[in-house]
């Protein structure tokens, strides 16, 4: 069952100059982008830093809005809503966010940080105190913690806060902007495994952006792979991980450390820098890098070709098929 697709999705912002501060350019932090989200599913979004992942992230969760494209979860289209319901709308859409310290409130105690969405959305009862205590419960934390502060809590303590804000509306789609990049390793495997754990109690789904390709391995189904705003390979986790097309995935993967001293592990080192998204290439966007390039890649852009033996398996290459 899909429950959110992302049709063409857009977002250039404005770059401005001179006395007067015109527009004398645009960033192009995300350009055509297209996917479906199934229920109970996890999709990991991977990249390079500014190739437009958290961009996605804020466009589906309507803190950016998008240029052009649309965004359908259950089959309404969020940027066509009234305040209203795109009110009601949020229930169904919750976000964690990266940082854990900047996105809760320093002044507000952790029981008043979890109580606040409850008031937005009016769903504010009796049995509130009981509610809390069972939702952060859920998160792995005991509820004598709802009377302390966020800087009293260490960042692995302040992501499940931020999770269990994020889980108190019921929503059926979180989308994970980089939830463990900040924590230490030993921390990161705890709160990933919390996340699956809340996933199946709670069947989430889940839109998880990383830049860390062994942590999207260990918790999505499918990947999508972004370079300069648009997605450049996408299909089911293995696949990717075991039969990748794309130069670019390759180049990624390859520089995945592999636990084993004995392995003979080649790096495919890119050439060049990653072009600016003020002006990307002309043609493919990867062409600049890419070992394998031909005249064709450089005049005409190749869209998301399905692979002949595994359509669900996409890649954005002239010559991968």
């Amino acid at each position: 069952m899909i429950i959110l697709k992302v049709k063409h999705l857009k977002k250039h912002f404005p770059v401005t100059g001179g006395v007067f501060l015109r527009q004398i350019g645009k960033v192009y932090a995300l350009d055509d982008v297209s996917f479906e989200l199934n229920k109970g599913e996890t999709l990991g979004v991977v990249g390079e830093s500014g190739c437009g992942k958290t961009t996605l992230g804020r466009c589906i969760m309507g803190l950016y809005q998008p240029t052009a494209g649309q965004v359908i979860i259950n089959g309404q289209q969020v940027s066509n809503l009234s305040a209203n319901r795109k009110k009601k709308l949020a229930l169904n859409l919750q976000m964690i966010f990266q940082d854990p310290f900047d996105s809760l409130d320093p002044r507000q105690t952790i029981r008043q940080i979890l109580e606040e969405k409850y008031i937005i959305h009016g769903r504010v009862h009796e049995n509130m105190d009981g509610e809390i205590e069972r939702l952060i419960r859920r998160t792995g934390l005991r509820p004598d913690v709802l009377s302390k502060f966020p800087h009293e809590f260490s960042g692995g303590q302040r992501q499940r806060i931020g999770i269990a804000r994020a889980i108190s509306m019921e929503p059926q789609i979180v989308i994970c902007d980089e939830p463990v990049s900040a924590l230490d390793v030993s921390v990161q495997s705890k709160i990933l495994n919390l996340l699956l754990e809340l996933q199946e109690k709670l069947e989430l789904s889940y839109v998880f952006i990383s830049h860390d390709l062994s942590v999207v391995r260990h918790i999505s189904d499918r990947i999508a792979v972004m370079y300069l705003g648009k997605i450049v390979e996408m299909a089911d986790a293995e696949q990717i991980y075991t039969k990748a097309y794309h130069p670019y995935t390759r180049a990624l993967l390859s520089s995945v450390p592999i636990p084993d001293p004995e392995s003979k592990q080649t790096k495919i080192v890119l050439k060049g820098e990653v072009p600016s998204v003020e002006h990307p290439p002309d043609g493919c966007r990867f062409n600049t890098r890419c070992e394998y390039v031909k005249e064709i890649c450089r005049q005409k852009e190749p869209g998301l070709i399905k692979n002949k033996k595994n359509p669900s398996h996409v890649t954005a290459c002239h010559f991968y098929n």
